[in-house]
C-alpha cells in the first residue's frame, strides 16, 4: 500500500503536458516545435520547399505544412514529430486550414486561384474550388459548414460551402487581405488588409463588412483572445490591439522585427507572434498587454495559420 501511495503521489506530481507551437521557418526550411510551458524548442523537423503555412488539427493529432516553392503539403504526426505524407498539390500552396473533424485539410493555391481539399489520412486530393486571385489565409467556421478564403489580389473574401466545395459568396473587403480569422461563435470574421492598413470585420451570416478598424502598417494576421483582437503589423514591428465589442484601439505592443503569424493559447492568457526578421516567437500577456518573452526559433519564422497544438492534459 505504501508503494502504491508513493507511485500515485509521483504521478500526481508529474507536470502536465504543455501546449506546443509549430513554427514554420521559410529560409531555414524547418519546422520548430516549442514547448510553451518551458518556452524552449524541443524538436525540429526539416521541411523542404520553403514552408510557410501551418495548421494544427483541433485534436492535436496532425500538423499540415504548406511549401510554396515545393508545391506540396506535408502532413506531420504531431506526437511523434514524423512526416507521414507529402502531397503534391501543384501551383503555390500558401494558406492552410483544417476541418474541425480533423479532415480534410484545405490548401490555398496562390498561383492557380483555387482551394484544394486533401484527405488527412490518405493524402488524396478529394476536390477543389475556384476562388479569387491569389488566395492566402483560410479559416473554417467552428461547425465546419463554411470555409473563408482571403483572396489577396481580388480585395475580397470568398465564402465556400465545405460539403459541396461550392463558392457561395464574395465579400469585398479592404486592400490586399492576407490573414482571415473566425471567432469562436462562428459569427464574425476578421480580415487583415496589408495594403489599406486596416482590418475588415465581417458578419458571416449577412456576408457583409460591418466595420473597418485602422491598425498599423501592413497588417498580416489576426488572433482573438479575451474579447480583443491582436493584429501583427509587419512594417511597424508591433501588434495592434482593439476591443471586439467597441472596436476601440487598446494598445500597440512592440515585438520583434517583421511580425507575421499569430495565435492564441488555449486559455487565452497568451498570444504568440512569429517574427520573420528577428527569428523569434514573441509571447504577449493578454491581461497586461505586455511582451513577456522572446523565444529563439529557426531562421525566418512565418507560422502563417493556426500553429498552436492543444495537447491533452
Amino acid at each position: 500500500m505504501f508503494a502504491l501511495a508513493a507511485v500515485t503521489t509521483l504521478l500526481l506530481a508529474l507536470p502536465a503536458r504543455a501546449d506546443e507551437a509549430f513554427i514554420t521557418s521559410q529560409p531555414a526550411e524547418m519546422l520548430s516545435i516549442v514547448d510553451l510551458a518551458t518556452r524552449k524548442v524541443v524538436a525540429t523537423l526539416p521541411i523542404p520547399g520553403k514552408p510557410a503555412g501551418i495548421a494544427v488539427s483541433p485534436d492535436g493529432a496532425r500538423a499540415f505544412v504548406t511549401s510554396p516553392d515545393g508545391k506540396a503539403l506535408t502532413i506531420v504526426d504531431a506526437a511523434s514529430r514524423a512526416i507521414t505524407l507529402r502531397v503534391e498539390v501543384g501551383g503555390g500552396p500558401l494558406g492552410v486550414a483544417v476541418h474541425p473533424s480533423g479532415s480534410p485539410a484545405y490548401v490555398a493555391d496562390w498561383y492557380q486561384h483555387r482551394i484544394v481539399a486533401v484527405d488527412a489520412a490518405s493524402g488524396a486530393v478529394t476536390g477543389e474550388v475556384a476562388v479569387g486571385q491569389s488566395p492566402s489565409g483560410l479559416a473554417v467556421t467552428p461547425d465546419g459548414a463554411l470555409l473563408l478564403s482571403a483572396d489577396r489580389d481580388s480585395d475580397a473574401v470568398s465564402v465556400i460551402d465545405t460539403s459541396s466545395l461550392t463558392r457561395l459568396a464574395t465579400i469585398p473587403v479592404g486592400a490586399r487581405p492576407f490573414g482571415v480569422t473566425i471567432d469562436a461563435a462562428g459569427r464574425r470574421a476578421y480580415a487583415a488588409n496589408v495594403a489599406s492598413n486596416d482590418v475588415s470585420v465581417i458578419d458571416i451570416a449577412a456576408r457583409t463588412v460591418i466595420a473597418t478598424v485602422k491598425v498599423g502598417q501592413r497588417p498580416y494576421a489576426v488572433a482573438l483572445a479575451g474579447g480583443r483582437a491582436f493584429v501583427t503589423d509587419q512594417y511597424d514591428s508591433t501588434v495592434s490591439v482593439f476591443d471586439l465589442e467597441t472596436l476601440a484601439p487598446l494598445a500597440t505592443i512592440p515585438v520583434g522585427d517583421y511580425p507575421e503569424g499569430i495565435d492564441t493559447s488555449r486559455d487565452g492568457a497568451f498570444v504568440y507572434v512569429a517574427n520573420w526578421e528577428a527569428n523569434t516567437l514573441s509571447v504577449i500577456d493578454t491581461a497586461t498587454l505586455k511582451l513577456v518573452d522572446d523565444i529563439p526559433v529557426a531562421d525566418g519564422p512565418r507560422a502563417f495559420g493556426a500553429f498552436i497544438r492543444r495537447t491533452a492534459r
